[in-house]
């Protein structure tokens, strides 16, 4: 009986810390400051990915380059809160509890990992409407019209050859 309540006790802590892990990292995605790291990423690269069966070359550099970028940042953050975090036993513990974790910190998690997972986010994004000014959250009204604008002004991929580069829209 003695046995069985220490296990009863070590696995309730084991799983408040879990939960607060979870807590933070919900506080971390949902800040601005992530938002922005996140958004100015997919910015950079939206363009390379493509919805086809078969993979560029250039995807491996940019999913390398975003592990490195977001789970640095998100462990930094973590660290900060709870000194003694270790992001690897995190993981694993993770995918034991897969089902309680909210989908969309699951969801962002799986990127670190899943490359497909990752691939599917650009192409998700690489969806969006965009603004005249190149965030990516809604179409942009401009004098009761409202603009699809593909590519930011400017760039290679941008096809109104009416504006110079150097035109301001805004």
């Amino acid at each position: 009986l003695e046995g069985e309540s220490f296990a009863l006790s070590f696995s309730s802590a084991s799983d408040a810390e879990f939960d607060a892990v979870v807590g933070y990292l919900e506080d971390i995605i949902m800040d601005d400051e992530f938002q922005l790291l996140q958004r100015n990423f997919m910015d950079k690269y939206y363009l390379e990915f493509e919805d086809t069966e078969e993979n560029k070359l250039i995807y491996t550099p940019i999913f390398n380059e975003y592990i490195s970028l977001v789970e640095k940042y998100i462990e930094e953050q973590l660290l900060q809160r709870i000194p003694e975090f270790n992001m690897a036993a995190f993981t694993t513990t993770l995918q034991h509890h897969k089902d309680e974790v909210a989908g969309d910190i699951f969801d962002m998690l799986l990127t670190f990992t899943d490359f497909l997972a990752f691939k599917e986010m650009f192409l998700d994004y690489r969806a969006l409407p965009r603004t005249i000014c190149g965030t990516r959250s809604y179409l942009q009204p401009m004098n009761g019209i409202i603009l699809d604008v593909t590519s930011p002004v400017g760039s290679a991929h941008d096809d109104r050859t009416h504006l110079g580069k150097t035109d301001s829209v805004m």
